[in-house]
């Protein structure tokens, strides 16, 4: 199956490639970038040693592949995914440009209007532990934001069985430093983040109505959530802490049978009863790590979940949600486990 990657010399971009490359179904066969158009794949990432040569973004020569993965920022996947759509190309869109039902969120949450509001509610929320029977067959699928990724895995099991309260959930996440992209920012330079852990974006960062729109979902209730992002002196990597108040009937041993029914037949999701996830065992891999604890004094539970960003978070989910868009093993291509130590 013949691949396109609009946008693959960005972080998310080359995982992409790197993992489309090794795929046994998949053949790369158009990889744009605006920065590197022209130059070798091979002299921009050492590390991807193929004969692949950037080019210029052309929707038409896009929409004749099996599939195209859209690994652009916010924004500017609106026209080219409604171009897509229209084409009737397969896409998978890496962006939150899709994953939004309400039009009315993007001003709120993103500064513009959404430049194809008629396509909203068209494209699947591509995180399959929730959604898998509707991305099986679709042609449209809105990759999960990393952050989202990691808060959905840990309170679904809760929200979906009513075990805790679907109101005052707190979200503390933490992230390396390739979730902010290639581009060069003063934030992202190693002088100020070696050594040093920041919280930043909140109250109003850009993955808050995602999950909130998702377990509003689960819960039958209008969700709000606290969401706190943090960046850490790491590559790669993300840990998501979430604080819920426990519902009044509910236990540690509720939520772990809720977990292991939920997730002991998923290929990706692994839950653990006797320790906190940890993100280095997960690195480079599609692999999410699940865990559980209450605290009874103060009638809170806390969900962990670790992911690689750029797994899980990001390119492997991209490609978990192509397999099953295109009818293919769920795990090709995605077996390899993390890179420990």
């Amino acid at each position: 199956m013949r691949v396109g990657i609009a946008g693959a010399s960005g972080y998310s971009g080359a995982e992409l490639l790197r993992l489309v490359a090794a795929h046994p179904a998949f053949e790369p066969a158009i990889v744009t970038s605006r920065e590197f158009a022209g130059r070798a794949v091979k002299d921009v990432y050492p590390n991807l040693p193929f004969d692949l040569t950037y080019t210029e973004l052309d929707v038409n020569a896009l929409a004749g592949l099996d599939v195209v993965f859209l690994a652009l920022p916010h924004g500017a996947s609106m026209t080219i995914g409604a171009q897509l759509a229209e084409s009737g190309t397969r896409v998978v869109d890496f962006s939150a440009d899709f994953r939004l039902d309400d039009p009315a969120l993007y001003p709120q949450w993103f500064g513009k209007e959404h430049a194809a509001p008629s396509w909203l509610g068209k494209w699947i929320y591509g995180l399959p532990e929730l959604h898998r029977d509707e991305i099986a067959g679709a042609a449209l699928v809105a990759n999960p934001g990393c952050y989202p990724t990691a808060a959905l895995l840990a309170l679904t099991p809760l929200l979906a069985n009513g075990l805790v309260e679907p109101n005052g959930i707190v979200v503390s996440a933490a992230s390396g430093v390739s979730g902010a992209g290639r581009g060069l920012n003063a934030g992202a330079h190693f002088s100020h983040v070696d050594g040093n852990v920041k919280a930043y974006g909140f109250p109003g960062h850009k993955h808050t109505p995602e999950i909130e729109q998702e377990l509003s979902r689960l819960g039958g209730d209008d969700v709000r959530i606290t969401f706190i992002p943090h960046l850490v002196p790491m590559t790669r990597g993300l840990l998501a802490t979430c604080v819920a108040t426990l519902a009044a009937d509910s236990s540690r041993a509720a939520m772990s049978a809720a977990a292991h029914a939920r997730y002991d037949d998923e290929p990706f999701v692994r839950v653990l009863d006797d320790a906190f996830p940890e993100t280095a065992y997960l690195a480079g891999s599609n692999g999410a790590h699940v865990s559980y604890a209450v605290d009874e004094r103060t009638s809170r539970v806390i969900a962990v979940t670790a992911i690689d960003n750029l797994g899980k978070g990001a390119a492997g989910q991209a490609i978990q949600n192509a397999n099953i868009m295109l009818g293919l093993p769920e795990t090709s291509g995605l077996l390899a486990g993390g890179l420990y130590p």
